[in-house]
């Protein structure tokens, strides 16, 4: 990476993008950037922290653009006739996709560890980087979310962190195949479910990802996961499991609550046992927190310390976070949004009592297209009886896209298979009907990810329910 040219970040409000514009202005860079969220007033307080880091914000009409010298980072999803792009075309300027700028730092780092899967990325990382800082391994970390552990009145959006060490902890993308530029020292695989790729790109791109790792921790209990080992020598791996003993590390006499999860924790190789126990809910917590802990030890850190710095992990915001309760109604704001994730949520969530009034705002209308049957088969095997699932449209700031399937066929099927769904043109209406409907003892569950307006309609719900 180079410090001596400016950088231009097109979106540099995105959940990938703002980590690592925080990465660079802190390697020394100058940066900066525009957002259109940023023109059209939403999320202000995102783009005033980034002002008070030191970042000059441009509108997103080209103005941005300083000349040649200037080094324009956007998405892979950025189009050419975006004012930004084109005019750094004009001015003859170079273009660097985020995820190749990413895995330049990430690659020339001496001990990276890439955290990779179809779900539960963002939250390893930051449980793996957690693990990291406490212990004293002084990570710099890169995460598409923030992390509770690292957040405080300076620095209220801590989806990245700059350390000292060489370590270099990164949630890896595959959805838009760029897990393909990373050659970790540790390479984590989650899980590997369809999601924005047909399955056997998918399992190319995994493939190739923990072939270029000096060592990789996998997932016995995702058959796609454990199916890598056997590409592998089995001293380049670690495995862990809540349910095979065969695995390196297993999960035993796991403990819910209603906002955390205790369990045990056992070294096949040591017969070492420690307990853990983790602030975060749920069933899928626990894998995450064994993919971590397995990542942490293949760099040095001991299993007890790794198992105690969990104890004080905080999370990462928007993962079935509490917003609050009123009038016995309690509303929770989370990520998911994709089939597993949303299984994950709504099987952790069951674990209580509680009818779940859930608003699904999809991400875009691609994804509807791709996995509509998956969508219709998560909820209508998850929702109980009495839940109700209500969907505005999905996200949609222009450009090109096929809008041929919407939210109405996703709530058609999951009706049609005997759960409760309904569909609304928009997420205000959606809201007035949870409303409508809650009752003491409900749970609303606002979904959805790639808007962050969501937990401004989340926090607004609650208030609604104070009033």
């Amino acid at each position: 990476m180079e410090t001596s040219r400016p950088y231009f970040f097109c979106g540099i409000g995105g959940s990938g993008m703002l980590p690592l514009a925080l990465i660079l202005k802190a390697k020394g860079a100058t940066v900066s950037g525009s957002d259109r969220s940023a023109d059209q007033g939403r999320t202000p307080e995102k783009f005033a922290f980034l002002r008070e880091q030191g970042i000059a914000l441009f509108p997103q009409d080209g103005s941005g653009i300083a000349g040649a010298q200037t080094i324009l980072v956007a998405s892979a999803a950025v189009e050419d006739t975006v004012p930004d792009v084109a005019a750094a075309k004009a001015a003859g300027a170079a273009m660097l996709v985020r995820a190749e700028l990413l895995s330049q730092l990430f690659n020339a780092a001496p001990c990276s560890l890439g955290i990779a899967g179809t779900s539960g990325k963002s939250t390893t990382a930051a449980m793996t980087g957690w693990i990291l800082a406490d212990t004293g391994r002084d990570p710099t970390i890169m995460n598409g979310a923030v992390m509770n552990n690292f957040v405080s009145a300076e620095v209220p959006f801590a989806s990245a962190r700059v350390g000292g060490s060489g370590l270099f902890v990164a949630e890896v993308d595959e959805s838009d195949g760029s897990i393909a530029r990373y050659n970790p020292t540790v390479a984590v695989v989650n899980n590997i479910a369809l999601d924005h790729k047909s399955m056997d790109e998918l399992r190319a791109l995994f493939a190739g990802f923990v072939a270029r790792a000096r060592h990789a921790v996998l997932n016995l209990d995702n058959d796609e996961a454990a199916a890598l080992i056997a590409t592998l020598p089995a001293a380049q791996t670690t495995t862990y499991s809540l349910k095979k003993k065969s695995a390196d590390l297993v999960a035993a006499d796991i403990a819910p609550a209603p906002h955390g999860i205790a369990f045990t924790v056992r070294d096949r190789k040591s017969g070492e046992t420690v307990p853990v126990s983790l602030a975060v809910p749920g069933r899928h917590n626990v894998a995450n927190a064994l993919a971590a802990i397995a990542a942490a030890m293949a760099v040095g850190v001991p299993l007890n310390e790794a198992a105690a710095a969990l104890a004080r992990f905080k999370g990462v915001r928007r993962r079935m976070e509490l917003v609050g309760e009123a009038g016995g109604v309690t509303v929770i704001d989370d990520f998911a949004h994709n089939p597993d994730k949303i299984a994950a949520t709504l099987q952790t969530l069951h674990d209580f009592p509680g009818r779940l009034l859930i608003l699904f705002q999809p991400h875009g209308f691609g994804p509807l297209k791709l996995m509509k049957n998956e969508f219709i088969a998560a909820f209508a095997k998850h929702l109980a009886a009495e839940d109700v699932l209500v969907m505005p449209e999905p996200v949609y700031y222009g450009g090109t896209t096929d809008r041929s399937v919407s939210s109405i066929d996703i709530v058609t099927g999951v009706v049609a298979k005997g759960r409760r769904a309904e569909s609304f043109l928009t997420r205000e209406e959606c809201g007035t009907r949870l409303l409508a409907l809650a009752r003491p003892g409900d749970r609303i569950v606002v979904m959805g990810a790639r808007d962050d307006t969501l937990s401004e309609f989340a926090r607004g719900l609650l208030a609604r329910l104070e009033g």
